[in-house]
């Protein structure tokens, strides 16, 4: 090949869709042309010919060794984003085969199967490097800080700050900012498979909500919070004790001088008196008349919907719920 470039990328200057049987000899075609020798001058151009018995050879050691190329493109797969095209994988394998038939020389006592295993990995990986939008340099960077924060994650038993992966790094916290920045830019999303698997918001991550999102959900948490203080008293008393201030049943239990299947009995009934209360306010139609059952039943639930409603108004849950630890101390 001209100096200064590999074999390979003699052969394949640009990415090649997914070869068959029929298309190994195209393969061999570009493989010939890579071996010709400029001279400069007035020289003409010089081309190594491949007599057709070369060829045949060539292509029976191809087609004979197929599976190489799947298992080799299998196993980089698994370690590879997966916005990356498995076809174009394929087609790079493809052409590591072709070249590995071509230069083979089993005078060396060399299996060809090892010599090609090596030559498609070595194809594959001129793939991805060709493909990845950050440098080695960054990459290389990366995987330092992946190891330091690995280990720090191990020694602390969380996953350490900024602050301390700098300080075990030995570089400022610009730096590290920097590197997160840079392979945060190399990340591809694949939009042939946001249209093949649905709408785009799915895909994309993103830890902020829309403002509607915000405000159902601030409604949600008032409401909540209004039917837990709405509760009889000692109904309340297990959903705080139990819920909010993680206490276990017994213990309930001996402050309220019940059993423990007693409190957990209350603690069913609360839940389907919260539901209920929720459903009055958000959900109404989906809340079970007690008129045919029990007319006391009903007054008591219609009494108790009535004070959810009453606790606060539509500002005062759209501004936010009050926090959990006002709830404990009623």
């Amino acid at each position: 090949p001209p100096r200064g470039r590999s074999r390979a990328g003699a052969i394949r200057s640009k990415p090649l869709r997914p070869l068959v049987k029929g298309q190994v000899g195209r393969i061999h075609m570009r493989g010939t042309m890579a071996r010709g020798t400029n001279v400069t001058g007035s020289s003409a151009t010089k081309t190594k010919t491949v007599t057709a018995d070369q060829r045949a050879i060539e292509e029976i050691l191809v087609r004979d060794h197929l599976p190489l190329v799947h298992y080799a493109v299998c196993d980089m797969a698994n370690r590879i984003p997966r916005h990356v095209s498995r076809d174009d994988l394929i087609s790079a394998a493809m052409a590591g085969l072709a070249q590995a038939a071509r230069s083979y020389d089993p005078e060396r006592g060399i299996a060809f199967d090892r010599y090609a295993a090596t030559r498609i990995r070595g194809a594959l990986l001129d793939e991805l490097r060709d493909r990845d939008w950050a440098s080695r340099s960054v990459r290389f960077k990366a995987r330092q800080m992946s190891s330091a924060s690995e280990h720090l994650t191990n020694l602390l038993g969380r996953a350490p700050s900024r602050t301390e992966l700098a300080n075990h790094l030995g570089v400022e916290q610009r730096a590290v900012q920097a590197v997160t920045e840079d392979v945060h830019r190399a990340v591809v999303l694949n939009y042939d498979s946001v249209l093949a698997q649905g709408d785009a918001d799915k895909l994309m991550p993103s830890n902020t909500h829309s403002p509607d999102v915000v405000i159902l959900e601030r409604e949600r948490r008032s409401y909540l919070i209004d039917a837990v203080t709405s509760l009889p008293e000692r109904l309340r008393h297990v959903v705080i004790g139990y819920f909010f201030e993680e206490r276990s049943m017994q213990h309930l239990a001996d402050e309220l001088g019940v059993s423990e299947s007693r409190i957990s009995q209350m603690r069913a009934e609360a839940l389907a008196l919260l539901r209920d209360g929720m459903n009055s306010q958000l959900e109404p139609e989906d809340v079970v008349s007690e008129e045919h059952r029990s007319p006391r039943v009903a007054r008591r639930k219609a009494a108790y919907y009535a004070a959810i409603a009453s606790s606060s108004d539509y500002r005062a849950r759209i501004n936010g719920p009050a926090a959990p630890a006002s709830v404990v101390a009623l």
